[in-house]
């Protein structure tokens, strides 16, 4: 397998710069994860480390080896696409061998290649089907197989999964985790869903605008985001976010006040005074419900997902929390309800969306 370095790595179109000045290494056997919204810049990144894409300045080393100007067929990549990219007319032994046999491999080479990927991907009942045959899923796992054959350097995925059903997504998500750590492969995957980064990722690294916003560890980005917009954009559901000002400071904590609530995180508030806008951020799991003392809001949806249940409360000012209880929650809609968030996993962000230090040591262990 193999490093991947980018230093300051730039994309421009017609004067726009669209990646802007992207430093990153992915370590050897690492599975690292691309993700933000539409636009953000993540597959052309991609598409550049491919060499399917010009970099325009900065420099990308494979193996502390200077790539830019290799081909993509120069590079020791293999690359998977959202629309699988199968030769309709060949069936799934020929899809898988067309690499090889370009290359020049011995026919007992490739076909000790593909039978080994074949048992591996549980392909071997459907060798001779050509890809119209196959379900959305087996297809994949085809397009994933003819890249494995290769025995690249770095595989590349590119959305792989965005057209498969829910049910099935879930599904290719733990074989796509379980045959990365059977193969060890140095791996990076672009996805805009942030369930897939966070459940398969050794780190994540969060784009918006050809910015990369933060990098860490799924639980990192999860438990100490770096700003709103990452805070905003890992988990599900999303983190509750309510315009607060500062009440008092000591120098470990900020007690804040929004409408009905007030809370005192443990935070270092820097030069921020009584007074000041701030952000409050909590997740639905960090906020308790507290039916013993005055009701500071209404319960307008009630959603039963079997384990769980999802609380939308309208608090007293207007505005809208969501808050996650457990299955057997029967709060109904219009019951009022008394919402407490521990201060513990709340979260600050000043006037420019940037996130307060947190001084709370988080039960679980989280990236550096």
């Amino acid at each position: 397998m193999a490093t991947v370095e980018l230093r300051d790595i730039r994309k421009t179109y017609s004067d726009e710069e669209i990646i802007k000045g992207v430093s990153l290494t992915i370590h050897d056997r690492e599975f690292v994860v691309f993700v933000g919204p539409s636009g953000c810049g993540k597959s052309t990144l991609l598409r550049m480390i491919a060499g399917l894409e010009e970099i325009t300045a900065g420099e990308l080393l494979i193996d502390g080896v200077r790539a830019n100007e290799k081909g993509p067929a120069e590079r020791g990549l293999a690359m998977v696409f959202q629309s699988y990219a199968l030769y309709p007319h060949m069936n799934v032994y020929r899809n898988m061998e067309f690499s090889l046999r370009l290359a020049g491999m011995p026919e007992a080479e490739r076909r000790q290649r593909i039978a080994d990927v074949a048992r591996i991907l549980q392909l071997e009942p459907y060798l001779d089907h050509k890809p119209g045959q196959l379900s959305g899923g087996q297809r994949q796992r085809v397009a994933i197989g003819r890249a494995i054959v290769r025995n690249p350097k770095v595989f590349l995925f590119d959305e792989p999964l965005s057209n498969l059903d829910a049910a099935l997504r879930g599904q290719m998500r733990v074989e796509l985790a379980t045959l990365h750590r059977r193969l060890g492969a140095t791996t990076i995957y672009v996805t805009h869903d942030q369930v897939e980064a966070m459940t398969m990722a050794d780190r994540i690294v969060v784009l918006r605008r050809g910015v990369v916003e933060q990098i860490g560890t799924p639980l990192d980005l999860y438990h100490r985001p770096r700003n709103l917009f990452v805070a905003q954009f890992m988990g599900s559901p999303a983190m509750n976010v309510l315009p607060a000002h500062i009440v008092s400071v000591t120098d470990r904590t900020a007690t804040v006040t929004t409408g009905p609530l007030t809370v005192t995180v443990p935070v270092h508030a820097g030069s921020l005074q009584p007074g000041a806008a701030v952000t409050l951020g909590v997740r639905p799991e960090h906020i308790g419900l507290d039916m013993a003392g005055a009701p500071q809001g209404l319960v307008e949806i009630s959603e039963r997902l079997g384990a769980a249940t999802l609380l939308h409360v309208r608090l007293s000012d207007g505005r809208q929390i969501v808050v996650q209880t457990g299955g057997d929650n029967m709060n109904a809609p219009d019951s009022a309800v008394g919402v407490t968030p521990d201060p513990a996993h709340c979260h600050l962000f000043d006037a420019d969306g940037v996130a307060l230090d947190h001084l709370a040591a988080h039960p679980l262990q989280v990236g550096s």
